[in-house]
């Protein structure tokens, strides 16, 4: 049996009913190549894939990107928001207070406890945002300064 196709860029932007540009394009495979990029290092991958885009357009095609759902954008306190193509599943993020490195950690195993509030005071609940705090392996074992 052959596998299911993965549909291409394009058709995933038409899929959510945005046009299909050549900055769109190359903003989203950016974020998705990247590592919880910011502004200023997905304008210079798109750059580098297009050639000239502004900054404006990039925050634009990054607005109609995240509203689409195909880009999940992050912003921890204290931190300029940050953008991954990890979407729809709940993850959380681990952040090193030294450095500023951002990593995917799941969700619990099994269902998602997360979205079990103690009180949801009527909410439907559907995402969990959930940051946690400390210092990654190589600002953990640097020497103090």
């Amino acid at each position: 049996m052959t596998a299911p196709r993965t549909p291409t860029t394009a058709e995933e932007l038409r899929g959510v009913g945005l046009r299909v540009t050549a900055a769109r394009v190359a903003l989203l495979e950016t974020v998705r190549d990247g590592d919880h990029l910011g502004v200023e290092a997905i304008a210079t991958g798109v750059r580098g894939r297009v050639g000239h885009i502004s900054l404006q357009a990039v925050y634009e095609a990054l607005h109609a990107l995240t509203g689409a759902g195909l880009v999940r954008r992050i912003e921890p306190p204290g931190s300029p928001a940050r953008f991954e193509g990890r979407v729809g599943d709940n993850h959380h993020h681990l952040v090193c207070r030294s450095c500023g490195a951002v990593v995917d950690v799941d969700c619990a195993v099994g269902h998602a406890p997360c979205l079990t509030a103690s009180d949801d005071r009527g909410f439907a609940i559907d995402e969990a945002e959930v940051i946690y705090w400390g210092l990654c392996p190589d600002c953990s074992t640097a020497p103090s300064t």
